[in-house]
C-alpha cells in the first residue's frame, strides 16, 4: 500500500498537513484531508462515469480533486473558503498540470463559502468530509435540490466519516436514500465512523 507521501509525489502535489483550525468561524471545521487509503477503497466500490462532475466541499489543498481526475479523467470542482488553503490548491493545480494532462475546465477551484457555491447543472456527485456545521450542510443540500429542479439528473451525496446530524437530515428531511455503505476494513473495527455513505436522490 502506498503512503500518502508517495501518492502526493505521484500526483506531483503537496496535500499532507496537520489539522488547520480557523477559530474565527465555529461553523467551519478544521482542514483534514481524506486518507488516500480511504480513497482507494472508495473508488474500488464507487462507480465514476464519463460525464460525471464531482464537487468536493471543503476541498482544502485539493487531494480528492487530483486523485479523482488522475484515475478517472472526469471533471472535478473544489470549494474552499480558507484563502490560504485555496492558494495551496491553486499551486497544486499548477504543479499537477506539469505532469498530467488537464483539459480546460476539468479541474475548477472556487474560493467562496460553501453555501454560496453556485451549483452547476453538470454537478452530480457531492463529497463531504464533515467540513462544516449541519446548518451549512442543510443550505447546500437545498441548493442542490433547487439545481435539480432546474436540471433533473442523477445525483449522489457522498459522506466520509459521516456525522449523525448529516445522516439524520438526509434520511428524514430530504428525498435522498441510502444507496451504499463502504466500510474501511482495519479501521471500522475500532471506529465505526470509518466508512463512506452514499446517498442517491430519489423522488
Amino acid at each position: 500500500m502506498m503512503k500518502d507521501s508517495d501518492y502526493d509525489k505521484h500526483l506531483h502535489i503537496k496535500t499532507e498537513s496537520r489539522k488547520l483550525y480557523d477559530r474565527s468561524d465555529l461553523h467551519y471545521y478544521p482542514y483534514e484531508p481524506t486518507p488516500y487509503s480511504a480513497l482507494d477503497e472508495l473508488v474500488r466500490r464507487f462507480e465514476v462515469k464519463d460525464g460525471d462532475r464531482i464537487v468536493d466541499f471543503g476541498c482544502g489543498k485539493g487531494r480528492i480533486l487530483f486523485y479523482i481526475h488522475h484515475f478517472f479523467k472526469v471533471q472535478v470542482a473544489g470549494v474552499e473558503k480558507n484563502e490560504r488553503l485555496y492558494r495551496n490548491a491553486e499551486e497544486n493545480l499548477e504543479s499537477y498540470k506539469k505532469r498530467h494532462r488537464v483539459k480546460e475546465g476539468d479541474v475548477r477551484l472556487y474560493n467562496c463559502l460553501a453555501e454560496d457555491y453556485p451549483v452547476n447543472s453538470n454537478d452530480n456527485h457531492f463529497y463531504f468530509f464533515n467540513p462544516f456545521s449541519i446548518e451549512i450542510f442543510r443550505t447546500i443540500i437545498w441548493n442542490i435540490l433547487q439545481s435539480y429542479e432546474k436540471a433533473p439528473r442523477d445525483i449522489e451525496v457522498l459522506l466520509y466519516y459521516p456525522s449523525e446530524a448529516y445522516i439524520d437530515f438526509l434520511e428524514n428531511q430530504t428525498p435522498f436514500k441510502l444507496k451504499k455503505e463502504i466500510v474501511l476494513k482495519g479501521l471500522y473495527e475500532t471506529d465505526v465512523q470509518e466508512r463512506f455513505l452514499i446517498y442517491r436522490l430519489e423522488f
